[in-house]
């Protein structure tokens, strides 16, 4: 799954898929996951955002 079409992603699919990413690889590290997949990390925390779901840095994943 590539995450530069997060924007068009279904975003159930795009929270899992992001959750579990920052879990297995980043260590909960938003920056460097937006960082190593080139992307806008505000758009992502929008678009996961405009699903109901927000970022917590205190636990690395949105909820």
């Amino acid at each position: 799954m590539n995450l530069a079409n997060f924007a068009t992603m279904d975003p159930i699919l795009l929270f899992s898929l992001v959750n579990t990413k920052l879990r297995d690889d980043f260590a909960g590290d938003l920056d460097q996951l937006a960082s190593y997949y080139g992307l806008d990390k505000q758009a992502l925390i929008d678009r996961l955002a405009s699903a109901g779901f927000e970022f917590l840095p205190e636990v690395g994943q949105f909820r």
